[in-house]
């Protein structure tokens, strides 16, 4: 029968649950679990599950690098003052020479020797020389560039040998350009010193509203080996190798930066010392295009502001996921190689690459947008990244508190070989491998949405591990029963060709809206897990093929249908359920074609009375193919069901009866906890597993 005209309503519950997930605090919990922690959880009802889990990781946070604002402090002379006031002495560079007004420098010919803390006015051009930095005793040395062109045949144009701390000034409205070739005569050898256009063995700022070209044709553009801060300045930088390096530390607090390197685009590389080997970005706006990693930590790293273009390995159209792509780097074979000179000198042992300089966690060719080898805290800014690799990968954890992300990938989408947490701000990502990956996921908040030629959120365990061709970058994470995803709140639309929510390990929904366009082929499932999938509260819509399908567990406090059809329904074709007063419980288009369909919600109550349609029409609006409000018709029926257990298998004939289970799980990982991978009944639909599957843990 045809039903015309039916008033929808969103439920007081839903609405409350919507409303929630709008207005979600976005502090998160930043933290990470232990095996024993989420094995524990797993037996805990849904809620108790995300308690416990949440204690658990936050007890497990000793083990996690948090970078926190107030590590990076910043002093008068970052920031940029008026200097004539400072007693400058002035440097005027004379093309094979240069002439200098007051004391405190050396000049040699075309060399530059900074010898006294003061303020250096640099103006001018210098056809084959540099500027060193060598103070005679600690002290500040300020250098600005006015207009100032440094080009150096053999060795880097600045070079900071000694010095309490360097300053390097961008007077407003000037051009100014620093320039090394491809050979260097180097000052120390063994550690290969100095492999920048700009190399600080000190602590080095650079600030001011001016212009800095640096083309690092050597090796890299902007080396300091202690702390780098930058707070202003625009600075367009060419290396073969790595863009800009703070070695202890690398902080941003503005800053216009355009980065082309061959190698890394910003990093930080003390891999000695735990609370160093960190990045914290403050705000400004970054356009990196990398042959390898695009921001790069050592340790950790947390991003405050700042608007960010990243493109990384050639962008996503060079797949770590396709099996004939070849390494990174552009033309110039392996990314992150030196220039021949740098690399015949490293494999003769005469010239070494500085071990302070180099990481442990980019030894393997890598092309991941953002990376860090302990923690990524995105807690602002916005983000377009098209990378090659993961576009946001950790090696411990991911914590995305606000922000705005534009993802597309060639392999993950983010990455985290422990937890991803996700508190709020708006992700996308509109092409991936895997959406989302980690040991333990847990959202809380926000607004995310996943597109992924596999899974779309993936809870497993492991590591980045796996490549093809040698190239790392393959996250193929080994199945992990304790593996765990938790969702309490926030938004999450899935479309997914693999298995939309997969979990080697159980799942846990207590809040918030969840809506899957799960595969189309019967190989991978809408839902799939091994242990439990316990809900009891948040909205869940989860249509997909029917040859894998699982359910939420019987152990749920809350209702679940599971609706399986004869026919493939084109993409479209909306599912609306009603009670028995005619009132909307939800209606909801499928922007894929599908065969089944998961429901559950907090209007779903025991020993009521419902009736499922199809097809038809709503008008109203609807978010991400949900609607929350307007008008159904034209619809036609298909089956009415009356709920007496917290999972109902639904075909349209009615309510099924248990048969012999089948083969659970499809893809990476199957089913086979409750809710399992399910035989067929008599009209050929999948049945509903037997008690004993649908109890297993």
């Amino acid at each position: 029968m045809n039903s015309n005209g039916i008033k929808m309503r969103l439920g007081s519950a839903l609405l409350a649950v919507m409303l929630l997930a709008a207005c979600s605090d976005s502090s998160g919990v930043q933290s990470t679990v232990t095996e024993e922690a989420s094995g524990t959880a797993a037996a805990e009802t849904a809620q108790t599950a995300v308690t416990g889990a949440e204690d658990a990781v936050a007890t497990a946070a000793a083990d996690t690098f948090l970078v926190t604002a107030d590590m990076v402090s910043y002093e008068e002379e970052d920031q940029f003052i008026d200097w004539e006031g400072s007693s400058p002495r002035y440097i005027q560079l004379q093309g094979d020479t240069a002439a200098l007004q007051g004391e405190g420098a050396i000049i040699s010919g075309s060399a530059i020797t900074i010898v006294l803390p003061g303020t250096y006015v640099v103006s001018g051009q210098l056809n084959d020389g540099q500027i060193v930095v060598d103070l005679e005793s600690d002290g500040l040395v300020r250098i600005v560039l006015n207009g100032a062109e440094i080009n150096s045949s053999t060795s880097a144009p600045v070079y900071v040998k000694k010095a309490e701390k360097t300053v390097i000034s961008l007077q407003p409205g000037t051009s100014n350009t620093l320039t090394d070739e491809e050979n260097y005569v180097l000052d120390d050898a063994e550690e290969g010193e100095p492999n920048a256009a700009i190399f600080s063995k000190d602590d080095l700022t650079i600030n001011g509203t001016g212009t800095l070209i640096v083309e690092g044709r050597y090796n890299n553009g902007i080396v300091g080996k202690d702390d780098l801060k930058i707070t202003g300045g625009t600075l367009i930088i060419r290396a073969v190798d790595d863009g800009i390096i703070g070695r202890d530390v690398l902080a941003v607090t503005e800053a216009d930066i355009q980065i082309e390197a061959g190698g890394d685009g910003m990093k930080s590389t003390n891999d000695k010392d735990a609370d160093k080997g960190f990045i914290l970005l403050a705000g400004g706006t970054y356009r990196v295009t990398a042959g390898a990693d695009g921001i790069q930590a050592e340790t950790s790293m947390l991003v405050t502001g700042g608007e960010y273009s990243l493109t990384t390995g050639g962008g996503s159209v060079n797949s770590s996921k396709q099996a004939d792509a070849g390494q990174w780097g552009g033309d110039r074979g392996q990314a992150g190689a030196r220039n021949p000179q740098a690399q015949q000198a490293q494999q003769s042992t005469q010239v070494q690459q500085s071990t302070e300089t180099q990481t442990s966690t980019t030894d393997s060719t890598s092309a991941k947008a953002i990376k860090a080898a302990s923690d990524i805290t995105i807690s602002g800014g916005s983000f377009t990244i098209d990378s090659a690799d993961d576009a946001v990968h950790s090696n411990g954890t991911v914590h995305i508190n606000d922000g705005l992300l534009n993802i597309t990938s060639g392999d993950d989408g983010i990455h985290a070989d422990s937890q991803v947490s996700i508190a709020g701000g708006t992700t996308t990502i509109t092409k991936s491998y895997e959406g989302i990956e980690g040991k333990l996921i847990s959202m809380t908040g926000g607004e995310v949405h996943v597109t992924a030629s596999d899974d779309g959120v993936n809870a497993a365990g492991g590591n980045d591990g796996s490549s093809l061709n040698g190239r790392a970058g393959q996250n193929s994470f080994s199945a992990a029963g304790d593996a765990a995803l938790y969702i309490s709140g926030g938004n999450l639309t899935v479309d997914a060709a693999g298995d939309g929510l997969d979990a080697n390990g159980s799942m846990y929904m207590s809040g918030g809206t969840v809506i899957v366009n799960g595969p189309t082929g019967s190989g991978n499932s809408a839902l799939d897990y091994d242990g439990v999938f316990e809900v009891s509260g948040g909205t869940l819509i989860a249509a997909g093929s029917s040859g894998m399908t699982q359910a939420p567990s019987e152990g749920s406090s809350q209702y679940s249908v599971l609706m399986s059809f004869t026919q493939m329904q084109a993409a479209g074709t909306i599912v609306h359920v009603q009670n028995a007063s005619g009132e909307a419980v939800f209606t909801f288009a499928p922007a894929k074609d599908y065969q089944s369909i998961v429901i559950s919600s907090p209007e779903l109550s025991k020993d009521e009375t419902y009736t499922l349609y199809t097809g038809g029409s709503a008008s109203g609006n609807a978010a991400d193919g949900l609607y929350a409000e307007g008008t159904y018709q034209q619809g036609t029926e298909v089956v009415s069901f009356t709920l007496t257990k917290p999972v109902t298998y639904m075909s349209e004939s009615g309510e099924t009866e248990a048969q012999a289970a089948g083969p659970g799980g499809g893809g990476f990982g199957g089913g086979r906890g409750g809710g399992a991978g399910m035989g067929r009944d008599r009209s050929g639909v999948p049945a509903a597993p037997p008690a004993s599957a649908a109890s297993a843990g």
